[in-house]
């Protein structure tokens, strides 16, 4: 876990592994708007300080 988090942009797939959900439900989190979301393209990056204040419940 430590090495996803290490990142400093984590992608859709890093999300999934550390709160162990699915693809769909990582997809449908990151397009919530609960964090902030850069997209590059059809890319999905999220800037991993923004993803922890989310998880610490500091949005």
């Amino acid at each position: 876990m430590n090495e996803i988090l290490s990142k400093p942009v984590l992608n859709v797939e890093d999300i999934q592994k550390y709160l162990e959900i699915g693809r769909r439900q990582s997809y449908e989190l990151c397009n919530s708007g609960a964090f902030r979301v850069l997209r590059i393209g059809q890319r999905i990056k999220v800037p991993t300080q923004s993803f922890l204040e989310w998880v610490n419940g500091n949005n």
